[in-house]
């Protein structure tokens, strides 16, 4: 049980060290990723969509096709295609941190900078 604690913890640690960077990354303060409502703000910024976007998180089943849509559009504003969005939704635990701490670079939201 040791064990599985310190994958788990680590794992949560690289997620949230990827998102960190994801936001710097983008000139956005890299805590936003620690606050839940103000961090989907941030990344709502990033990809170059309105705050109200944000309201359709909390309506069922219509939740789902704006997150898919929101980590599309996060995967095309660091240059990625449909297939990293995939790995994003399916791997995050592999994807955001090759996203985060990798090479990729912010190209505006959507990827039209």
């Amino acid at each position: 049980m040791g064990i599985g604690v310190f994958i788990y913890v680590g794992i949560i640690v690289l997620v949230i060290v990827s998102a960190w960077k994801i936001n710097t990354k983008a000139d956005k303060p890299g805590w936003a990723c620690l606050v839940p409502i103000y961090g989907t703000l941030v990344t709502l910024d990033i990809i170059g969509k309105p705050w109200w976007w944000l309201l359709m998180f909390f309506i069922p089943v219509v939740n789902i096709v704006f997150a898919i849509m929101m980590i599309n559009l996060l995967a095309k504003s660091f240059g990625k295609d449909s297939g990293f969005t995939v790995g994003l939704i399916f791997l995050p635990f592999i994807f955001y941190p090759i996203l985060g701490l990798g090479e990729a670079k912010y190209e505006g939201p959507a990827g039209l900078k």
